[in-house]
């Protein structure tokens, strides 16, 4: 998702405009704590996703050519906070603090569900009047065409099966460079680009494994800040608003975040948006520049 092209200032990236307002704890965390594996936040939540269902089951009838299901609308509703949630699109690297230029979402698609099958790596960059069909259609086109080779077809799947047989000193020497030019923006595009380490958000989608959502650490290299794992959907008896309880559908989801980004108070607001569009799925059918409208309070 593109954002409005700005002249690119001193200090920029080209996959990100330096944030020259960021509050002075943040700023200085970023260099006391430049790992950031040594600044992870983790979330977990079980949200809620009977109506969500409901909506599926409905759409899918619609139109039984694709299939809709919980990740494609996970996918697109995280799309849709990040977008209304603007620090969530900020990275730290070199030292400083940036916000993309883009919204991107990533994941690793199975060839073939078995255990000796390649794993392939997808890039999502959502456009600003994308809704959930557009965000299924284009999940669901490019898992079938990744899927129909056993090998890898081609962009960083390919650059890493060539670096993978170089003998280990030059590998060790290739790698040492590739991480000197991330920590000052400089790396090359055909490195980065489908790489899901310079992305927004980099999803596991665990529930079309039968697992359940799980705690999954972030990397130092690359610009990725946010990690979210997405498990199986089953029923759980839950209290309702009114104090009754009552059998669901629901679905938990687990975040790992880069607390340098923005703080506690920001992330646990965010995740109250994604629980919002999920009991509200109806959200998803508009495009992801319009707001939700949902009130924060």
């Amino acid at each position: 998702m593109s954002k409005e092209k700005t002249k690119r200032r001193w200090g920029d990236r080209k996959d990100g405009r330096l944030v020259r307002n960021a509050p002075g704890l943040q700023s200085i965390m970023s260099l006391l704590m430049p790992n950031r594996t040594d600044c992870e936040v983790y979330l977990n939540e079980t949200l809620d996703a009977t109506e969500l269902v409901k909506y599926i089951e409905a759409k899918n009838i619609e139109h039984p050519d694709y299939k809709t299901t919980i990740f494609h609308c996970a996918i697109t509703g995280i799309a849709r906070m990040i977008k209304e949630r603007p620090l969530m699109n900020r990275f730290v690297q070199g030292g400083r603090i940036y916000e993309r230029n883009e919204i991107s979402l990533s994941f690793v698609c199975k060839r073939r569900f078995t255990d000796h099958s390649e794993e392939a790596l997808m890039v999502l960059v959502p456009k600003e009047e994308d809704t959930l069909d557009d965000i299924s259609k284009k999940i669901v086109g490019d898992v079938r065409e990744t899927r129909k080779s056993e090998i890898s077809t081609g962009g960083v799947d390919a650059l890493m099966d060539k670096l993978a047989k170089l003998p280990r000193f030059l590998l060790m020497f290739i790698v040492r460079v590739v991480r000197w030019l991330d920590y000052w923006g400089l790396n090359f595009g055909f490195i980065t680009e489908g790489d899901p380490n310079y992305t927004t958000v980099l999803c596991s989608n665990l529930g079309s494994i039968k697992c359940p959502s799980v705690y999954h650490h972030l990397n130092n290299y690359g610009t990725n800040s946010i990690m979210v794992t997405i498990g199986t959907l089953h029923k759980e008896e839950i209290l309702m608003p009114d104090g009754h309880r009552e059998i669901r559908d629901v679905v938990d989801i687990g975040a790992t975040l880069d607390e340098r980004i923005a703080d506690g108070f920001y992330f646990a607001r965010s995740l109250k948006l994604i629980k919002h569009i999920f009991a509200n799925p109806e959200l998803l059918d508009q495009p992801l520049n319009i707001p939700s409208g949902f009130d924060y309070k």
